[in-house]
């Protein structure tokens, strides 16, 4: 025992090293580990003290044994066992399966990211692209919302930038739980993601197994009283309308209220813009019918640069208006189940039926639909005619000065000759043909609100109507 054993150096040093990482790992990791828990659980009961809904003790459970609840719930453990016998493969092989859509759908929240980093990132970014609004905001009815619900914010889907808005504007009440698509699957943007508390979905995937982890998840969130955010119609709009609502969040919600003893309470938020960032991308899949993004970070990274350097040279401009209204809140208990209807379905169509009702209205989609129903105008009957649609919308969410359509629609045509969707000739403002799908893209967005009269007919022979609009001011 007391002799002594020659080793050669790089194995000395290999022992070394694993000595150090076993006392670490066993000894000064756990300590440390304590440490910052300890720090960070200080800082939450801080925060929670400034939040109107509290950070619900869910959200800041390590993803570890966030992942390990949801496989071994009774649910999933019956979908595993179902789903080997359907395919013939051993239960321990679907039950990895299982673990791997776990760890693809359970978030990593961190409170720092999400309130140091996030919020002014929303913030800033949200102001440096738009000049924002908020709309309709009852104070007094999300105030009256018991304390102990659950709360669902639910969204029409207009730009991957209504995240970034939402997020900003509704920092102070709580922290948004996000259930975001396949696009935003891409590293290093799935970290961010993932320590904001937003959890991924394979939106279209029709395996069962994977649906039913899925389903636990969002039913144990729900009952924890997770507010989250989530938008009914799937995925982006690609005509600028609100698209028909899909239903499986909200099945997911509602089974998951089921015998919890908590309500669930539905915001709906409307969102619109003068100009959505992916608005060419989306009508050029809407005209092809290939709904497929690829999220190319190269691309983003330029177009940041790009518009960095605008910025640092002077020639900077916004892109127009963003607006955010808040719509009247329903209670599941006010849905009370139907015989023979589905009732995520009466659910999910009052919820379109509210957030249509609080879309905002902004100078580009009213300025983009005049022109599609009347054809050419000039500037002063741009200006009379928008006074006059307003004028028969007394209920809608109107984001533009009374006494100063002038300046609207001034605003409106600055933006869109700048991108190339009108043309001035003879003193009459064309809507650009080559642009058509675009000027349709954001008319779409206020179309349901206009009253039917002033509606369009479905086919407009532009060129006519110009030379109408020509004729009658020559006479």
């Amino acid at each position: 025992m007391t002799q002594t054993v020659e080793l050669p150096l790089w194995a000395f040093v290999l022992i070394l090293l694993f000595a150090a990482v076993t006392f670490a790992s066993h000894f000064l990791f756990p300590s440390v580990r304590w440490f910052f828990r300890r720090r960070l659980e200080r800082a939450v009961a801080r925060l929670n003290q400034r939040l109107e809904r509290p950070i619900e003790p869910f959200k800041l459970a390590r993803r570890y044994d966030m992942i390990q609840r949801l496989i071994y719930d009774p649910q999933v453990a019956q979908a595993v066992s179902d789903h080997a016998r359907e395919r013939g493969i051993p239960e321990n092989v679907a039950f990895e399966e299982a673990r791997r859509y776990a760890r693809e759908i359970v978030p990593s929240f961190s409170a720092f990211t999400y309130f140091a980093f996030a919020i002014r990132a929303a913030r800033l970014l949200s102001n440096t692209i738009y000049r924002v609004h908020l709309g309709s905001y009852d104070e007094t009815l999300l105030k009256a919302i018991d304390k102990d619900a659950t709360v669902v914010f639910v969204m029409n889907h207009r730009s991957n930038m209504d995240y970034v808005l939402v997020t900003y504007l509704v920092a102070r009440r709580s922290a948004l739980s996000y259930a975001v698509g396949e696009w935003a699957r891409v590293w290093p943007l799935s970290l961010l993601i993932r320590g904001m508390g937003a959890y991924f979905i394979r939106r279209k995937s029709q395996n069962e197994l994977y649906r039913k982890v899925l389903a636990a998840y969002v039913r144990l969130a729900t009952r924890a009283g997770v507010t989250q955010a989530m938008f009914p119609e799937g995925g982006l709009s690609l005509t600028g309308a609100m698209a028909p609502p899909k239903h499986g969040l909200l099945k997911y919600i509602i089974d998951g209220s089921e015998g919890a003893g908590k309500e669930v309470v539905f915001v709906p938020v409307a969102l619109n813009y003068d100009r959505v960032l992916e608005d060419k991308i989306l009508t050029d899949a809407a005209r092809t019918g290939a709904r497929k993004f690829r999220a190319r970070i190269g691309l983003v990274l330029i177009r940041m640069l790009r518009q960095l350097w605008l910025r640092v040279t002077g020639r900077y401009q916004r892109a127009g208006q963003a607006a955010v209204s808040f719509g009247r809140p329903l209670a599941l208990s006010e849905v009370p189940p139907e015989e023979g209807r589905d009732r995520s379905r009466v659910l999910s169509a009052e919820l379109m039926r509210r957030i249509g009702e609080v879309v905002p209205v902004l100078p580009v989609p009213m300025v983009s639909y005049l022109l599609l129903q009347r054809g050419a105008l000039s500037e002063g009957a741009l200006v009379h005619a928008l006074a006059e649609v307003v004028g028969r919308m007394p209920q809608a969410e109107i984001h533009m000065p009374p006494h100063s359509y002038e300046f609207a629609v001034q605003s409106a045509l600055m933006q869109m000759r700048r991108r190339g969707l009108i043309r001035v000739s003879g003193g009459l403002i064309h809507p650009e043909r080559s642009q058509l799908d675009l000027l349709r893209f954001y008319a779409n967005s206020i179309a349901h609100l206009v009253p039917v009269a002033l509606s369009a007919p479905p086919d407009v022979d532009y060129s006519a109507s110009a030379k109408g609009n020509s004729a009658s001011a020559g006479s």
